[in-house]
């Protein structure tokens, strides 16, 4: 069963890819032996750097189950996840995934996100994109008044 969920996803990246809709990579969300959402890159097609088929297909899947947890799903992924796609995961809290392809294969064409996970090691202060701390006085007070809430849906 894993494989014919791997090889949807397989087929979702050339798919994807063959319509010029971005690069060579889809996921699909499983629950209960039933595919709840479907995704391939679609970067380039939509102007979107988010668009990896990971969170593409969580959407899917959150959508369609009414939800923003995918507590019981598996999520099957034709490449190993990149740093983005792993937090999305870790965010959505699926049960188990299976991928394909590793970083080191994406990496062989092109797509290598080694130079993320160097940057996540580097101090704040030294990394290639400047990150500067402003406003966190005003910012507490979204911080503030979440505390207080009483009807907040926590996750």
């Amino acid at each position: 069963m894993d494989e014919k969920f791997m090889n949807e996803a397989v087929e979702l990246s050339i798919k994807g890819m063959l319509n010029n809709e971005g690069g060579p990579f889809g996921a699909v969300v499983v629950k209960n032996g039933l595919i709840v959402g479907k995704g391939n890159n679609k970067v380039t097609s939509t102007f979107d750097p988010t668009a990896h088929a990971e969170v593409v297909a969580i959407r899917d899947a959150c959508k369609n189950l009414n939800t923003f947890q995918l507590d019981d799903c598996i999520i099957y992924t034709s490449c190993e996840p990149c740093p983005m796609c792993l937090g999305a995961i870790y965010w959505a809290r699926p049960k188990a995934v299976y991928y394909g392809c590793t970083k080191q294969d994406a990496a062989d064409i092109n797509f290598d996100d080694d130079f993320i996970y160097k940057e996540l090691k580097v101090p704040m202060t030294e990394r290639k994109i400047p990150f500067k701390q402003l406003g966190r006085k005003n910012a507490l007070k979204a911080f503030e008044l979440w505390s207080e809430k009483q009807d907040k849906d926590l996750y």
